[in-house]
């Protein structure tokens, strides 16, 4: 699996993101640059789960005004900052579901679905394609953001289990179950 540069950092650019958080806990203005680099990914993930667009946005607000709120509270664990706004955007999303402002919805993009058949090695044709996006449609919350970020998003194990927050081994795990349960029913 190849890893996405867009999700994944290196030294510098997570010492950078550190100044920009350290900068944001001492002045609010601090904030913007981290607003700015992660906003339309935040909002994404949102609206991937969601079936209205305002809703998402509103939902995206919120994660950000809670984040700047509580900018105090965020700890470095090696990771890009994006792993504690995601934890953040699935709290905010979960209220939303609660609160019936908004329902589950799963919207993949049909490239995604051919990567991920590809890589198990199986015909990429249509009718795989939407086996497989009906496989994903039946899986609960959590199967579906384990398989958005580990094969849409191409994060490493290390920063799902941050952003989930478990363990990297627990994230492995998960991941590998989730994939054995989608190979089974598409196997039917």
């Amino acid at each position: 699996m190849s890893v996405n540069p867009i999700y994944h950092h290196t030294e510098d650019r997570l010492k950078e993101e550190l100044k920009w958080v350290q900068f944001a806990k001492k002045d609010p203005r601090g904030f913007e640059p981290l607003y700015n680099k992660y906003y339309e990914q935040i909002f994404r993930y949102i609206y991937q789960r969601m079936d209205d667009k305002e809703t998402a946005y509103d939902v995206t607000s919120q994660v950000f005004l809670k984040a700047l709120n509580n900018i105090h509270k965020y700890e470095y664990r090696g990771v890009p900052f994006a792993s504690w706004l995601y934890r953040i955007a699935k709290s905010e999303l979960y209220q939303s579901f609660r609160d019936k402002k908004a329902r589950r919805t799963v919207n993949v993009e049909s490239m995604h679905i051919f990567e991920m058949i590809e890589d198990w090695e199986e015909d990429t044709t249509d009718e795989n394609r939407k086996v497989l996006l009906n496989i994903i449609s039946q899986l609960s919350e959590d199967d579906v953001q384990m398989v958005e970020l580990r094969f849409f998003e191409k994060r490493s194990f290390r920063e799902i289990g941050d952003i989930l927050d478990i363990t990297e081994n627990n994230a492995k795990v998960k991941a590998h179950r989730v994939v054995k349960k989608m190979r089974k029913i598409f196997e039917k």
